[in-house]
């Protein structure tokens, strides 16, 4: 399952692009073999959470960013349905409310990013200020920046600052241990479109539609350059992007399962060992209750 990790870890983004990746791909993996895969990774991912919150020395922030329908909810849902809810928390992210646009755009993740020895999953996240924003800058208006009066003063420069502040964001919390992942869900086009008419045509899933997300679709070329430029500006070898293909939702939860697991191993979590005066207590615990 390695393989994963490789084909879609993007730590360089110089020679990043999209096209390079099928939004269709499963490799030699089968539908009918994934949820048994699922099963067990959710079971060792249940391990390791308990491990994580006994060494509590490190935090990890899971990022999932994608097109509407790519599948985030669901994928969120099935990976880490055996996490204990008590070291885990999710955060959606919708349009900054009138307190958050009080404070800079970083502001909000930084009150939402997860304790030590906790998993925090972010449902959109700050990349949200270089994708909605790069497609309709008009809305960077709201944040009343210094020196940005209107569009024209939102350049090449401003956007270069953006990159950097994430980037420098995402090192601080790396050096000082959290562990950050971060996914792209790569749906195409077709398959968005498929997905769409499905929430239409049942009326369990109308709640998952809005008007909205067929007016974003008419800028699907200007996302695909916002994210493909993000993830360009901002995959490092210390907080790599993972660009999964979506188009099939199987595959896409065992990828993400993988990738979050071995990642995990890869802390080497160790469950504290108690000074010898606290063994010698525990020991004389035992003793008592024995003797009752």
């Amino acid at each position: 399952m390695k393989d994963i990790i490789s084909k879609f870890k993007i730590t360089d983004g110089k020679k990043f692009s999209l096209k390079d990746h099928d939004t269709s791909f499963s490799g030699d993996y089968k539908k009918e073999d994934a949820d048994e895969l699922l099963a067990d990774m959710i079971k060792h991912l249940s391990t390791l959470q308990e491990a994580l919150y006994a060494d509590s020395r490190y935090a990890v922030l899971i990022i999932f960013q994608a097109m509407d329908a790519a599948g985030k909810d669901g994928a969120i849902a099935h990976t880490l349905s055996g996490l204990n809810p008590e070291g885990c928390e999710v955060f959606s992210f919708k349009e900054p409310s009138h307190e958050e646009l009080l404070h800079d755009f970083l502001w909000r993740s930084v009150k939402a990013l997860p304790e030590f020895g906790r998993i925090g999953v972010h449902n959109r996240s700050h990349y949200e200020n270089l994708l909605i924003t790069k497609v309709h800058p008009e809305l960077l208006l709201k944040e009343k920046l210094p020196g940005v009066k209107s569009v024209k003063d939102i350049d090449k420069k401003f956007w270069k600052h953006r990159y950097e502040s994430i980037c420098a964001f995402e090192k601080h919390l790396t050096e000082n241990g959290t562990t950050i992942i971060k996914f792209f869900l790569n749906v195409s086009k077709d398959e968005q479109k498929e997905r769409f008419l499905e929430r239409i045509e049942d009326p369990d899933k109308n709640w998952k539609f809005s008007a909205s997300d067929v007016h974003e679709r008419e800028f699907w070329d200007e996302y695909m350059q916002a994210y493909e430029k993000a993830i360009k500006e901002t995959s490092t070898e210390e907080c790599p992007w993972y660009v999964l293909p979506a188009d099939k939702k199987w595959f896409t939860r065992v990828a993400i399962s993988t990738i979050i697991l071995e990642t995990l191993k890869g802390l080497k979590l160790d469950y504290p060992v108690l000074p010898k005066e606290e063994k010698d207590k525990l020991e004389e615990v035992k003793t008592k209750l024995l003797k009752e």
